[in-house]
């Protein structure tokens, strides 16, 4: 049984009309689903993230997260997507969000987030993954540095297949601040900040010391919500496309840690 069209319109609408408060209290949350992730993970494995070091027991859990994170970013992508159309619910909620914001958003707010959404850009992303395959490629890491610009790369090309493939609008009444063309569905800034900025902190995980990781994660889930959420502040993209961003991102950078991991387990294993 689908919930009511009508409700979920009016929630759409409140959550517009408080989306400052709920972008912090979201932020909030996904740090502290950070940290419970990060102690869990250190009280298993303990802070050695080294696999070659690790029992195949901890081999098979970590597997099965990014297995797990995969399959969920993949079921709401899938969800998302299925539900796009002119008539689905999906596009009248998005659109009752996004003129609710509109009208409830300071000028402040918006030209705040429209100076971090350019962490986010292509421009930056493309310069963040040449400047990191420089750093390791001089470290002599070079399974790490095919890795890292095949994730951040590959995601690229996703995107823009996605993009192309749904082929949907992006919402209108803009304020000039930001000038954004081609798709809406997937927002590229979200999925890409979720795979650019997730390696970062991936890389610091392998090669920082210990006391680095848990900033790291902090800094690289602050960095990715907040430049997702900035698009729809600024209103070039609807909720459920930075939505599905996220998603696609999650599962893609879960694909490419678990291939790089268990490619690098089995070569020490040889």
């Amino acid at each position: 049984m689908k919930p009511d069209p009508q409700l979920l319109e009016q929630w759409a609408s409140w959550a517009g009309q408080h989306a400052l408060p709920l972008f912090f209290a979201m932020l909030a949350a996904t740090l502290l689903a950070t940290y419970a992730g990060w102690w869990t993970a250190r009280r298993y494995t303990g802070p050695d993230f080294r696999f070659a070091q690790l029992p195949m027991r901890f081999l098979s859990l970590r597997l099965a997260v990014g297995l797990t994170v995969m399959l969920l970013g993949s079921f709401v992508f899938i969800e998302l997507a299925g539900e796009l159309g002119a008539q689905e619910t999906l596009s009248r909620v998005d659109r009752a969000f996004t003129e609710a914001l509109r009208d409830s958003v300071t000028t402040p707010v918006v030209q705040t987030f429209a100076a971090l959404t350019h962490l986010g850009d292509t421009a930056t992303l493309v310069g963040l993954c040449i400047a990191v395959a420089f750093a390791l490629v001089l470290r002599g890491r070079w399974w790490l540095t095919l890795g890292w610009v095949a994730t951040v790369a590959g995601n690229g090309v996703l995107n823009i297949s996605l993009k192309d493939a749904f082929a949907r609008v992006r919402p209108l009444g803009l304020d000039g601040l930001t000038l954004e063309g081609g798709f809406s569905f997937p927002s590229g800034h979200s999925s890409g900040s979720v795979v650019a900025y997730g390696m970062l902190a991936y890389l610091a995980l392998r090669l920082l010391p210990f006391r680095w990781h848990l900033p790291a994660l902090i800094l690289a889930m602050t960095l990715a919500f907040t430049v997702g959420s900035s698009r729809m502040f600024l209103r070039v993209h609807f909720a459920s496309d930075v939505i599905a961003g996220f998603a696609s991102g999650a599962a893609w950078l879960a694909l490419c840690v678990t291939t790089i991991e268990l490619g690098r387990w089995l070569q020490q294993k040889q």
